[in-house]
């Protein structure tokens, strides 16, 4: 009954009052999205310090569609995210009134433009975050990442942070898979999952911001996976 309560008050909270914040109120979305860790029993660590201010990029491991409202909670930021997370429940509406830029994954034309886009919006001081992988892991390990949206950083001459997620199961300290959303995994069996959990961590681990230094896309993505994993040890 908790569970649902907790539900039903955050179903209210982000469809009735969150898409009425103007775009000056956007960095609201951090404070709410604490809000809204407390209000589902969900702890937050942040280990490290993020950017203070962009142009910045943040790249981090994908776990979960609780992944955008942690980083939100860590630190404000426009996310880039494949389309369909538009029409997802609760995240989809944080996303879109948060200013999340959408991209068609299979379109190699649409990842054109993304880039560009990024481009511009890191140029005018943004602080983007993506998630390289291009999906979802169970977060025990790390997936390749992509380079192509790493090009805006190349070129809009924008430092990259990497940074980490995982969450934990307070009383044993282990990895919790209870958020995870992989395979044959539906959001709401997910979410409910979660709401079922009362004693998960969200840990959200900063590392130093790089500049590219005359990497091309490929070496520094390459580069930021090896410090994402590096981040995982640590958190």
């Amino acid at each position: 009954m908790r569970g649902l309560w907790h539900l039903l008050a955050g179903l209210w909270t982000i469809y009735i009052r969150f898409p009425r914040l103007s775009l000056e109120q956007r960095e609201q979305v951090q404070a709410w999205s604490l809000k809204f860790l407390a209000l589902w029993g969900i702890h937050l660590r942040v280990i490290g310090q993020p950017v203070l201010s962009g142009p910045a990029l943040l790249v981090s491991n994908h776990i979960s569609w609780l992944d955008i409202l942690v980083i939100h909670a860590a630190r404000y930021c426009r996310f880039v995210s494949k389309s369909d997370v538009r029409d997802w429940p609760l995240v989809g509406a944080l996303a879109t009134g948060s200013g999340t830029l959408y991209i068609e994954r299979s379109s190699r034309k649409d990842a054109l433009r993304m880039v560009g886009d990024m481009a511009d919006a890191l140029k005018d001081g943004d602080v983007l975050a993506v998630f390289p992988e291009g999906t979802t892991s169970d977060g025990l390990s790390l997936l390749p990442f992509h380079a192509n949206l790493i090009q805006s950083a190349i070129s809009a001459e924008a430092p990259v942070q990497p940074m980490s997620l995982q969450f934990i199961d307070a009383r044993t300290g282990e990895l919790s898979l209870a958020p995870c959303y992989i395979g044959d995994d539906t959001l709401l069996g997910s979410i409910w999952r979660t709401l079922r959990s009362d004693s998960i961590i969200a840990v959200v681990s900063f590392g130093a911001p790089q500049h590219a230094d005359g990497r091309d896309r490929r070496q520094w993505a390459h580069d930021l996976r090896e410090a994402v994993s590096v981040l995982r040890l640590q958190g």
